[in-house]
């Protein structure tokens, strides 16, 4: 299972710091053939390939309850696809949630599998992204996958 998946920082060096803080007991190792193919889909799919990743088995040990079910619902918006925070708390059954939403999604250590970048504020607005890079690197992603709005044209259309 995939323990943590962390999104380049805008400067590489900075990268591997940042997992080890994230992971301490974790050593540098080669990442067994199943990962490297995990690692693979992830790139094409920054590179604009439809892969929503929804097979890769997550690990979950430590992850709030709460978050875990923020992360089903977030898991099952496809590539091109979004949702606002208050749509994810009302798929949760819990309306008033989407603070707590924001929160669980901001913690999440699984971007992109977990596609935190296709959760929208209100008002389609981007709304915040804790990767490097920040919200332009949500709002790139988005674009990357030709992101739609309703019915209407994408986002970068």
């Amino acid at each position: 299972m995939i323990a943590g998946v962390l999104l380049p920082e805008d400067e590489p060096a900075q990268t591997g710091p940042r997992m080890q803080r994230r992971f301490p007991d974790a050593v540098p190792a080669t990442a067994p053939d199943w990962v490297q193919a995990v690692i693979e889909r992830i790139q094409r799919l920054l590179e604009g390939g439809a892969d929503d990743l929804g097979d890769v088995p997550l690990d979950m040990n430590g992850v709030p309850e709460f978050n875990q079910r923020v992360y089903s619902v977030t898991r099952a918006i496809a590539p091109g696809q979004t949702l606002s925070y208050g749509e994810v708390a009302t798929r949760l059954g819990e309306p008033g949630a989407a603070r707590a939403v924001g929160q669980a999604l901001g913690h999440n250590p699984f971007a992109p599998i977990v596609p935190c970048h296709r959760v929208l504020a209100a008002g389609k607005r981007s709304g915040g992204f804790s990767a490097g890079g920040g919200v332009a690197t949500k709002l790139m992603m988005l674009q990357i996958e030709r992101a739609q709005l309703g019915a209407g044209p994408g986002l970068f259309d």
